[in-house]
């Protein structure tokens, strides 16, 4: 094995330069940086796909029932892995680990005591049913003395898919008082996810 000692290499101009053939292996010994200011493509890998929805009205639920979240404007899709006009579900396209979060703001259409809701859910569905992917978010009113008109529900986590096929969707549910009004799902609510680079 013989020595190279230089401090550029360059090739012919217009050309490419290319080190190795198929089958030989770069050795990077451990201590040796790697700096790039210029374009690195083929390295590593990518967040992708990934998107993040909004939800740019309320949404009216209807109390004791499992209404889907319609996140209706997308923030961005890379990949066009969600669907925001009709079906509003992920469907990432591809198996691998992927971080899945969202955001769920509900309220109450009217500050009546009787208008507050008892129980509210946020739950993700993954191929049309209940998914203990995210577990399910609950709020509970204990008694008429606590009462409140807004709450946000948080949750993410890694989900792994294992079908190019699956989809996911974000469905609420608000089982409020005899004889009270609406609960909406609040603007402000969001519904992501991205892949996990392994």
């Amino acid at each position: 094995m013989s020595k190279l000692e230089t401090n550029q290499v360059d090739p012919s101009t217009g050309t490419t330069l290319t080190l190795g053939t198929s089958g030989d292996t770069i050795a990077i010994p451990s201590g040796v940086t790697i700096a790039n200011s210029g374009t690195a493509t083929g390295f590593g890998g990518t967040n992708t796909p990934a998107f993040h929805a909004t939800n740019s009205a309320t949404q009216d639920l209807t109390s004791g029932s499992y209404t889907k979240v319609a996140f209706n404007t997308e923030t961005y899709d890379d990949g066009g892995v969600y669907d925001h006009s009709s079906n509003y579900r992920f469907t990432p396209g591809q198996t691998g680990r992927f971080f899945i979060y969202y955001r769920l703001g509900l309220i109450t259409s009217s500050a009546a005591e009787n208008k507050y809701p008892y129980i509210q859910y946020g739950r993700l569905y993954q191929d049309g049913s209940q998914s203990d992917a995210l577990g399910e978010l609950i709020i509970k009113r204990e008694t008429s003395n606590y009462n409140f008109q807004e709450v946000y529900l948080h949750a993410g986590g890694v989900v792994n898919v294992t079908s190019a096929s699956t989809y996911f969707e974000l469905y609420a549910l608000s089982t409020n008082a005899a004889g009270a009004g609406d609960t909406d799902v609040n603007t402000g609510s969001y519904f992501g996810a991205f892949k996990l680079i392994q």
